[in-house]
């Protein structure tokens, strides 16, 4: 048998690395600056027209995701970071790599986890602090005014809900090295749309798996336009204003390649493309009314998740992770357990409204409990050890790459990843508005 080559770890991060300072030095050259002004230039960020909006409220600031211990019985497990970990959280240092320093955030002193946010005993994750009141009411002011004035999204009634899903909140907490506001509201008008599409596609707002693949075939379009001819044009630019979720898909997508590269606009198609193909494995089982088996549900996860939210962080923080970068084999498994264990987070969090709704919700608990014969209790338990494994993965994963490649944006984005997985969590952990928890302690 002959010996297998290098592993993409071993062959590819040198090479991008080495293919990115390449780039650096001759961008420096045509801009006439010596090479040792070289990585001043690798960490600027390009200017981009800025949206038109309200002025820009200063940005408070709070600390970042620390080790913390939570004593007691089913306390939450506590963060070993290793050197490489640790530096990933703390922000890249070095000449050239002032605006990427994050100081504020990494030096302040680890949150407590809210009084009255939910706890999951035994879940490993990261507390991280309130975000800053002010900033969250801005965003959530102009997300409901974009939702309400410029794509109609919800009838009067659904307000309530609207407002207790607290966008402001979840963006803030996730995206905490956005430059401004208007980064912030990039995050926060294409979560909202994604939202809608699944509620009203998919879910329990109209949503229904029969004729969802044409749904979603033409809401994608409204992300990746069509390209046709003259006199079939106007027909598809009139059907993306026809109903809620085409609206809003095409109105935030407008706003997001305004503010993104075109390489950062194609890598979250794809990842859309992803979610859509996701949303249909899960239809098609519901219409056969198929239980999967573990790793089957598993795999629809991975594509029916939150991934295009952590693969926008670049965009959002105002910089670009260039494109061979982002596409290395160790960056995708990276945003792949990114995207898998925050969706697992939603899967626990939302295990007793999905109950209570109508019809079969697929989670993983219930899978669990279904092919592996256990209680429900014991089903939801064994998908908390899920996630904790696939927690330590993804930081394991993460240290691993920001060692191999310790390029500026990769760092930052690596850094931008693990800080949204922890906003994430604190949003379902602090939104009792939308989530309960299973008496099963």
């Amino acid at each position: 048998m002959p010996e297998p080559g290098p592993s993409p770890l071993q062959s590819g991060l040198p090479a991008a690395a080495a293919h990115f300072g390449a780039h650096v030095l001759a961008n420096a050259l045509s801009h006439g600056l010596a090479p040792a002004q070289a990585s001043a230039a690798e960490v600027a960020v390009p200017a981009r027209p800025a949206l038109p909006s309200p002025p820009v409220l200063p940005f408070g600031t709070a600390p970042a995701p620390e080790p913390v211990s939570v004593p007691g019985e089913g306390a939450a497990e506590v963060r070993q970071a290793g050197p490489a970990l640790e530096r990933i959280m703390r922000g890249p240092s070095g000449l050239g790599t002032a605006a990427l320093h994050l100081a504020p955030y990494a030096e302040a002193a680890a949150p407590a986890a809210p009084v009255d946010a939910l706890h999951i005993p035994g879940l490993y994750y990261h507390p991280v602090a309130e975000p800053d009141p002010a900033l969250v009411a801005e965003v959530s002011r102009r997300i409901k005014a974009w939702a309400l004035d410029e794509v109609e999204l919800y009838p009067e009634d659904w307000e309530g809900q609207f407002d207790g899903f607290s966008t402001g909140r979840y963006m803030v907490a996730c995206h905490p090295d956005a430059p401004t506001v208007d980064h912030l509201m990039i995050a926060a008008r294409l979560m909202v749309a994604e939202n809608a599409v699944d509620d009203m596609y998919c879910e329990d707002h109209g949503g229904s798996p029969i004729g969802l693949g044409g749904r979603l075939l033409l809401a994608h379009t409204a992300l990746d336009p069509l390209h046709t001819t003259k006199e079939y044009h106007p027909q598809w630019a009139q059907s993306l204003h026809e109903d809620a979720p085409r609206r809003s898909y095409r109105s935030a997508m407008e706003y997001f390649v305004q503010q993104s590269t075109p390489a950062q606009a194609d890598r979250f198609r794809h990842d859309m493309a992803r979610l859509h193909l996701g949303y249909l494995a899960e239809g098609a089982w519901a219409q056969t009314d198929h239980m999967p088996e573990v790793w089957e549900y598993l795999v629809m996860r991975q594509f029916n998740n939150f991934r295009p939210c952590p693969t926008i962080t670049d965009t959002v923080g105002g910089y670009e992770l260039p494109t061979d970068l982002h596409a290395l084999p160790a960056m995708q498994r990276v945003l792949a357990l990114a995207g898998n264990v925050s969706t697992i987070v939603n899967d626990l969090y939302s295990y007793t409204k999905e109950l209570a709704s109508p019809g079969r919700h697929l989670n993983l608990p219930v899978v669990i409990a279904e092919r592996e014969g256990l209680s429900d209790r014991e089903g939801y338990l064994k998908a908390v050890e899920v996630h904790n494994e696939l927690m330590h993965d993804f930081e394991a994963e993460s240290a691993a790459l920001a060692a191999a490649c310790p390029v500026p944006s990769v760092l930052r984005f690596l850094r931008g990843v693990a800080v949204w997985v922890d906003g994430n969590h604190y949003w379902h952990q602090t939104n009792t508005y939308r989530y309960s928890l299973p008496d099963f302690w």
